[in-house]
């Protein structure tokens, strides 16, 4: 069970918090999952997205998107690895107003009987007095969050591995990377452009921040209700987070990209990938048995279908968009 062990404000304002968690996994387990922050999105619940700017073996430079209140946030962070120490140091470069600093430490600390326990400090600065409380409460639910997701990821061993779940459909396209960028942006317009979308709800209030809400169609006409988090990029790609996923599924994230083929001039490559993390309870309850491989072959087959779905009329519009304007030529 996460604990705060400590709150303490210095006289220049700065306020120190330290969460705790004992971790049933040794500790040089439980630093891999602290230190790859690719897995992240699909294993901390409040993480979105992480793209790695730079890096070295010593430390990473990053850009970090995250839920804080509800809202998603992004800003960059330097971290410093020291698998030796079994500690991973950050600094946020450019925090997300109202927080004027924030920093801190994981630190991992094994005990006599194998087990480890889990420090993680922040220490912040605000923009203003009346922000303090704003940003303690948003540190302390996220560290409580992903404190609870790493005993979890950590305790399930090797296990794990049975239980992640990635892949990818691509199809090539004889059209521009911005008709094809702009079909997948266009979420709006799915219900009427998608036979799989039955309903589709989308706000940002964020620029390139897409809250979405959506009724997806199964073969046998039954409706299913996700909900996401969507970052739209500057390359045209786009990456998200379901907030709410079926019961069989811990965590699904994705990302929508777009490359050119490079010996063919205008043609490119879309690309829809996938990470699931399945909840091995779940599956016993749909199945009857905790058969991972045909859960896993289910999974991908429904997300599958509903990608090449999109994948294909995304390529019918961008060819169609091609195709029209090569006639006016």
């Amino acid at each position: 069970m996460t604990e705060l062990a400590d709150v303490t404000t210095t006289a220049a304002g700065r306020v120190e918090m330290v969460h705790t968690e004992l971790v049933a996994a040794p500790a040089r387990d439980v630093y891999e999952l602290v230190a790859d922050v690719t897995a992240w999105p699909h294993t901390f619940g409040p993480t979105v997205h992480v793209e790695v700017l730079e890096s070295t073996p010593a430390w990473e430079h990053l850009r970090i998107w995250a839920f804080a209140h509800g809202t998603v946030r992004t800003w960059t962070s330097h971290r410093t690895l020291d698998p030796e120490a079994l500690t991973v140091d950050f600094r946020q470069g450019r925090p997300a107003a109202p927080v004027r600093t924030m920093g801190g430490q994981w630190r991992l600390l094994p005990q006599d009987d194998g087990r480890t326990l889990v420090e993680l400090r922040h220490d912040f600065t605000a923009a203003d007095v009346e922000a303090i409380d704003l940003i303690r409460r948003a540190v302390d639910v996220n560290s409580t969050a992903e404190l609870a997701a790493l005993r979890e990821a950590a305790e399930q061993g090797a296990s794990r591995a049975d239980l992640v779940l990635e892949f990818a459909d691509s199809v090539e396209i004889d059209g521009a990377a911005d008709d094809v960028a702009g079909f997948l942006r266009d979420a709006a317009l799915w219900p009427a452009r998608l036979p799989h979308v039955a309903r589709l709800d989308v706000t940002e209030d964020e620029p390139g921040v897409q809250v979405m809400s959506m009724d997806t169609r199964s073969t046998d006409g039954s409706l299913h209700t996700t909900e996401s988090v969507r970052v739209c990029l500057p390359d045209g790609g786009i990456v998200y987070k379901q907030t709410a996923t079926p019961a069989v599924m811990a965590a699904h994230t994705g990302r929508w990209s777009i490359t050119e083929v490079p010996a063919r001039p205008g043609r490119v490559v879309a690309t829809s990938a996938h990470t699931v993390v399945l909840r091995p309870e779940e599956v016993a309850a749909l199945l009857g048995t905790r058969d991972l491989v045909r859960a896993r072959a289910m999974v991908r087959h429904a997300l599958g279908t509903n990608s090449r779905t999109t994948l294909a009329h995304a390529k019918a519009f961008a060819e169609g968009r091609a195709a029209t304007g090569r006639a006016a030529a």
